[in-house]
């Protein structure tokens, strides 16, 4: 059974810059390193992901009336995900996120939203025409629009899933009503509760006071390497993460989150379902750029063969 993911978040095009040396400020650097235009967004990057594991997969967004967002919207149709909830705003251009990516794979990423600040609450409801199996969302657009969501997620009963990421003053976790699973990596972690989890007690402790904030099923707090802390309101547990030659960790994060969803809609295990995100994350970062590096279903079980076979 398929199930259908509503995904309302963000749409992008990503300019991917490689450069073996960040500029001082006042700084020119020179490189022969590379650099590309790659779809990307947040919410495009875990739209794609679900479609790519297997998941009927609605994404209701906003783009430019551009050549960016036209190419986007052709892209998002190959995958298969439905775009009829897709937006092209004539005033705003195209959301555009500039993603410098260093020699050992960490990114530092600016975004400029453009149309993704429009995302209206009519355009939200007719999305939910679709009757999801699931709500997925993510803080790359406006928090009201977000809130709207989860409004409407709650009146129908529909579990909602939230990639807390990015962090800004504007998040009000408590207006979410209900969440099935929040899955916030270290720094976002770090913004919503003023907690590093840097040990197994600070991540207990950010836990702790995330549910605190609103009625919450599951934390799941993305490590990075160190794979993922999970958090169900009496117990924890860690999952270990894989080692792998890291390229690029854009996406990463909205893979692990589209993954750990799918993997729990599929089964109703938690655990399980972060063990398999743990693979498709860690594969994800052995590939550059956003939309290039995120797996299929098939990528994500032969990489798990693999990686057992190298362990006996």
């Amino acid at each position: 059974m398929k199930h259908r993911v509503l995904v309302v978040s963000s749409a992008n095009m990503d300019f991917v810059q490689r450069i073996d040396k960040i500029p001082s400020a006042g700084q020119t650097v020179v490189t022969d390193c590379t650099y590309s235009y790659i779809p990307g967004g947040k919410g495009a990057n875990s739209a794609v992901a679900f479609a790519r594991l297997g998941a009927d997969t609605v994404f209701c967004t906003r783009v430019g009336k551009d050549s960016n967002g036209a190419a986007l919207k052709r892209i998002y149709q190959k995958e298969g995900i439905d775009t009829r909830f897709l937006v092209e705003d004539v005033e705003k251009p195209t959301g555009l996120a500039s993603i410098i990516v260093e020699d050992d794979g960490a990114n530092r990423i600016i975004v400029y939203p453009g149309a993704n600040t429009e995302i209206s609450e009519n355009e939200i409801e007719d999305a939910f025409t679709t009757y999801p199996d699931a709500v997925f969302l993510q803080f790359e657009i406006p928090f009201e629009a977000v809130v709207t969501a989860a409004e409407f997620a709650a009146e129908q009963n529909i579990p909602m899933f939230v990639d807390a990421g990015p962090v800004n003053g504007e998040v009000d976790l408590s207006r979410l009503k209900k969440v099935e699973i929040l899955s916030p990596n270290e720094s976002e972690c770090e913004a919503l509760t003023g907690i590093y989890p840097d040990s197994l007690e600070n991540c207990l402790r950010a836990c702790i006071r995330l549910c605190s904030m609103v009625e919450i099923k599951y934390v799941v707090l993305k490590l990075g390497k160190r794979g993922a802390f999970v958090y169900d309101g009496k117990y924890y547990h860690l999952v270990q993460g894989h080692k792998v030659n890291a390229v690029d960790t854009t996406a990463a994060g909205d893979v692990f989150s589209a993954a750990v969803t799918y993997a729990y809609l599929k089964k109703g295990d938690i655990l399980e379902a972060t063990r398999f995100a743990n693979l498709a994350a860690a594969l994800s970062v052995t590939k550059e750029g956003a939309f290039p590096s995120i797996p299929t279903l098939a990528e994500v079980k032969e990489f798990s063969i693999t990686l057992k076979s190298k362990e006996q």
